[in-house]
């Protein structure tokens, strides 16, 4: 697929599929207030530390989502006299500088801000207090503070209270060259496949998602061919172990602890055979029949809402008859079918 393609294939499928996902972008006001927030986190890390800071997530990748729950951003730290990392300090100390500068020099701006550090995995979790959109939760702030690695590539960030190493300004570079070779179509496509990971239990994270995606996805994308293109790249990886992390430093991304790594591949098992079923009533000439089974794929209405249920039941027995003409004068015993001609998907991955 080349870029070439791209403007001349209108198909139903196509077309639903670039609406849900202008229906699931973040505002522009709101992407502008996360983006200043960032940087006023950023500047005063900057203050209390030095160093460098660094962005990461949604946000600086280019795929954040609405309602937008989160921004990030990390600082490296200065260690001139090597006190800290495996063996030797831990975050902790840093952690709390980070927490109290934050506090110091956001409070005035949110009168509500709360600043947490005590008993986190990694990230300092910040609360604005102040949502941007009415109605909707505020998001909130992760940053991370870390050091350099002096021995290897990459970083050392907080592991409660030691470091696992990791590169997260590499995955931000490497989310960037995706996106610039893809003309912008590896961040619709993750748009779309975070959305479906959020509306089936969060199987895998964000970051999975998009590490997975940059072993299969290199060029200029519709966005059908993004998620065929990735499912059956997920359920390949998956099948055979956990995502490996596409720097080549941290272990494998883990997946959602709820789940066996089985599970997970059956979900996409699941989702495979729910997308590859609409393009298939596509192909046939049942365009209703395959936005109902786009619905039925994404599982949440609001961006891929059902067409009308009692057109796509009619539609439905014209295709069976169709398929089926040597059934019509059979004995009712002798025809099993469901009322949409095909046998539904059970759902049965998480059990």
């Amino acid at each position: 697929m080349t870029l070439l393609d791209i403007p001349t294939r209108t198909s139903t499928v196509e077309h639903a599929l670039n609406e849900a996902r202008s229906r699931i972008q973040v505002t522009p006001e709101e992407l502008a207030e996360a983006r200043r927030r960032r940087d006023a986190l950023a500047a005063a890390l900057e203050r209390e530390f030095g160093g460098r800071t660094y962005v990461n997530g949604s946000i600086a990748h280019g795929d954040a989502l609405n309602p937008l729950t989160d921004v990030d951003v990390g600082i490296v730290i200065p260690d001139p006299d090597g006190l800290y990392g495996p063996g030797l300090r831990g975050p902790g100390a840093l952690q709390e500088r980070a927490a109290d500068a934050i506090r110091r020099e956001l409070k005035d701006e949110y009168p509500k801000l709360r600043v947490e550090h005590l008993n986190r995995r990694r990230s300092i979790l910040v609360r604005f207090g102040d949502p941007v959109t009415s109605g909707q939760a505020d998001f909130t702030a992760d940053v991370i503070t870390a050091i350099d690695n002096r021995t290897g590539a990459g970083l050392y960030i907080p592991n409660y209270r030691t470091w696992d190493r990791s590169h997260p300004e590499r995955h931000t570079e490497m989310v960037k060259e995706a996106n610039a070779v893809s003309r912008s179509t590896f961040a619709r496509g993750t748009r779309l496949m975070k959305h479906w990971n959020r509306e089936h239990d969060r199987p895998i994270c964000s970051w999975n998602i998009k590490a997975l995606a940059l072993g299969c996805i290199t060029g200029p994308v519709t966005m059908t061919d993004y998620i065929s293109t990735w499912l059956n790249h997920a359920i390949e990886q998956l099948s055979i172990g956990e995502t490996p992390d596409p720097a080549g430093v941290a272990g494998p991304i883990k997946i959602n602890e709820k789940f066996t790594r089985l599970q997970v591949v059956a979900a996409f098992r699941q989702a495979k055979a729910d997308f590859d079923l609409a393009l298939q009533y596509e192909r046939e000439g049942y365009p209703i029949l395959a936005l109902n089974q786009l619905a039925i794929f994404f599982g949440d209405e609001a961006v891929m809402p059902k067409p009308d249920q009692d057109e796509v039941k009619r539609v439905s027995r014209e295709r069976w008859r169709e398929k089926n003409p040597s059934l019509l004068h059979a004995p009712a015993a002798t025809v099993s079918t469901s009322a949409y001609g095909d046998r539904l998907p059970v759902r049965s991955w998480a059990c």
